[in-house]
């Protein structure tokens, strides 16, 4: 039962993200929008899963997701990513989270410049939304 709920929440979050990140940059150019690049567990790390569901599952969130370009780098330890998408998120890793925290949200330009980070924070939707505009300058 827990590996469906996993994959389950897999392909949900999948439908808000970007499939890579080379997707995400290319759309985010295209459309002239922010990246919203989310670092987490999803299947081991509690505050990862809260802010997954306290904000980015949230009605509110979800009618403010078309401003944004959405990628998640996941970093499973009970189920098994695609060995493309490990590396791929290991370098994404090394240039955006140093310092391996989770979760970890990085507002990035349209170029993959670092505009702000915040992390999981006990705060509505719309708090959270806020935030993260104000990394905005």
């Amino acid at each position: 039962m827990k590996h469906r709920y996993v994959l389950f929440a897999l392909l949900v979050t999948n439908f808000c993200f970007s499939q890579t990140f080379d997707d995400a940059l290319a759309k985010a150019s295209k459309e002239d929008k922010n990246i919203i690049l989310v670092f987490a567990g999803s299947d081991w790390c509690a505050p990862c899963i809260k802010l997954d569901k306290e904000v980015f599952q949230t009605e509110v969130f979800q009618k403010e997701k078309a401003n944004w370009v959405m990628y998640k780098a996941d970093f499973l330890k009970k189920s098994k990513l695609p060995v493309e998408v490990k590396n791929e998120n290991s370098k994404l890793a090394d240039t955006y989270n140093k310092e391996g925290y989770f979760p970890l949200v990085v507002l990035l330009d349209s170029k993959g410049k670092v505009l702000g980070k915040t992390g999981y924070m006990k705060a509505t939707p719309m708090e959270y939304i806020k935030k993260l505009y104000s990394f905005i300058k």
